[in-house]
């Protein structure tokens, strides 16, 4: 019985020199750097974009607020008498 084996791969590694891991370690670390940066950008933009929503909506509540206090009147009153002033007899008289 002859079995066939299907194709084999075969991985060929190189010993890489001194030169080429210390570029790769330097590429590496100029990428991990610029990550760190551009994570920190971002969490800055981020801060004072939240920071602009907030005050946006603390305005509006305050205006709103304002508007509200605004819509009542107030002010003291004294009652002069508590007599009743409809004299029409209670036939004319609308509910």
């Amino acid at each position: 019985m002859n079995q066939q084996q299907g194709p084999r791969i075969r991985i060929v590694t190189r010993q890489t020199s001194l030169i080429e891991r210390v570029v790769l370690f330097a590429l590496g670390l100029m990428i991990l750097v610029a990550a760190f940066f551009f994570i920190g950008i971002a969490l800055i933009a981020g801060a004072i974009l939240a920071g602009v929503v907030l005050i946006r909506l603390w305005w509006l509540q305050r205006k709103l607020r304002r508007k509200q206090e605004e819509s009542y009147v107030e002010g003291e009153y004294t009652v002069v008498d508590t007599s009743v002033t409809d004299q029409r007899p209670p036939s004319d008289r609308r509910p």
